[in-house]
């Protein structure tokens, strides 16, 4: 594909789906060359560098989130919904974290995201700074429950690159955790199933427990603390 056909937005969507593959370590100039059939020079014409590329891909991938109108169906279930998505998000796209971690991640994607989640806070009941402090507590938690399946799915991809048995792996390591666990109490008896052990919770993920503690503590700021005007 000659670069005069090519546009930044079919290279941005390329690299996304180089990214969710391989990862930021799999992505390069020849490689996405070679996945939209263009030379891998043709790349530099409309992207500077492959910095410059992971920015432009994971800001892209923040516009995927849909936005919950409030005024609809309220704030609470506004911001789980923006949660929801969030962490569907980097889930699908498991280099994010590792790239926001190494880039300066913030385009308009980003923003349009930032500021809505400001939007169903102000709407709320919170103003100023504890809109910001609300808004980004949220995310941190997202971010964190996020962590585990990204780093899952990164440590796939690196096995992919270099040709390893993923499944074999995935048990060895599986096992290596699970003789370390129960070198200590509380986690051996959570990997050593029982007859006596205690009914299982409801069926609410952490993910659910979390978002719902952390919404529910926002919720009672607001009727102990109205904040300053």
């Amino acid at each position: 594909m000659p670069r005069d056909t090519l546009t930044r937005e079919q290279i941005v969507r390329a690299a996304i789906e180089v990214l969710d593959a391989e990862g930021v370590a799999g992505l390069n100039m020849r490689r996405l060359g070679a996945q939209l059939g263009a030379a891998a020079t043709a790349m530099y014409y409309h992207v500077k560098s492959k910095d410059e590329l992971v920015v432009l891909a994971a800001d892209h991938v923040w516009g995927e989130i849909e936005l919950p109108d409030p005024d609809e169906v309220g704030w609470r279930e506004a911001t789980a919904a923006l949660a929801h998505g969030a962490h569907a998000m980097i889930s699908r796209h498991y280099w994010l974290l590792p790239a926001m971690s190494t880039h300066l991640v913030y385009g308009s994607g980003k923003a349009r995201y930032d500021d809505h989640c400001l939007a169903v806070y102000e709407a709320a009941g919170f103003t100023g700074p504890e809109a910001d402090q609300a808004a980004a507590t949220v995310l941190m938690f997202v971010i964190g429950a996020a962590q585990g399946e990204a780093a899952e799915s990164a440590w796939r991809a690196q096995l992919r690159r270099t040709g390893a048995d993923e499944e074999q792996r995935l048990r060895d390591t599986l096992a290596r955790i699970t003789e370390i666990a129960r070198r200590f109490p509380r986690l051996r008896a959570r990997t050593t199933p029982s007859v006596d052990a205690a009914p299982a919770l409801p069926d609410e993920d952490s993910f659910e427990f979390g978002l719902r503690t952390i919404v529910d503590g926002l919720a009672a700021r607001l009727s102990t603390h109205r904040p300053r005007l």
